[in-house]
């Protein structure tokens, strides 16, 4: 395959932290730098805007996204740690190659630390982020119904990131922050071929209600669906040429 740093993408528009209004209509404190320049690349790597094996740099980041070199350093550490880039002495930063054993190596962790996430999400949410996630839920359905992949993908980055905390549960929640970058990119490679963004958006939905009903085996039972899902997912593309 040939390695290229990026597909062409429309400018992208300054970064500025803001403040934000939460469901319960109070103002939350403004995110750092650092997390928005580590949402936006992440995303530009699930969404295969920087390919695998790509050679990146921190002044090329930090000028396409308009955002410091320090906060950039940081953000791409914090990605090297989820396995989506690898910072290598005297050769930069490269994104990190797919590979479909691997990939199903991290199912077959997430099967077991999911789970719990889940549970632990469903029973201990507070009332705001069980709102939180039946906004969720709706906003999987309207995904599911438009084909959005790119809708459905920022739902479910939000999702993943309110279960870990709903979670209440910080070494599940470590292992699972390492995992979710990695299992995203790689639906993203292939869904287009399976036509598959309705499908993992009904999944996602039922997770998400379930969370916010506070049905844990419900949840659990969502969970195991979209695991299965998921490996099936992965065997499936064996033989595709990515």
């Amino acid at each position: 395959m040939k390695k290229t740093a990026a597909r062409k993408t429309p400018k992208t528009t300054t970064a500025r932290p803001r403040a934000a209004a939460n469901t319960s209509g109070a103002i939350v404190k403004p995110r750092s730098l650092t997390a928005t320049a580590y949402e936006m690349i992440e995303e530009m790597i699930v969404k295969l805007e920087l390919l695998p094996g790509a050679a990146i740099s921190e002044a090329e980041l930090s000028a396409r996204l308009q955002i410091g070199r320090t906060p950039v350093r940081e953000a791409l550490q914090r990605l090297a740690r989820e396995h989506l880039v690898s910072i290598l002495p005297q050769r930069g930063v490269l994104v990190s190659e797919i590979d479909i054993k691997r990939q199903l190596r991290l199912l077959e962790t997430r099967r077991e630390v999911e789970r719990l996430v889940v549970r632990c999400a469903a029973r201990r949410a507070t009332e705001a982020e069980r709102a939180r996630f039946e906004e969720l839920a709706t906003e999987f359905d309207v995904a599911g119904k438009q084909n959005d992949e790119t809708r459905f993908i920022r739902a479910d980055k939000e999702f993943n990131d309110l279960s870990l905390r709903a979670s209440r549960n910080e070494f599940a929640a470590g292992a699972m922050g390492l995992m979710h970058g990695l299992s995203r990119r790689f639906w993203y490679l292939h869904y287009r071929q399976a036509a598959d963004t309705p499908l993992m958006a009904k999944l996602h939905g039922a997770l998400a209600r379930a969370i916010s009903q506070r049905d844990e085996a419900a949840a659990a039972q969502a969970m195991e669906a979209l695991i299965d899902h998921n490996e099936a997912f992965t065997k499936a593309t064996v033989s595709t040429d990515f």
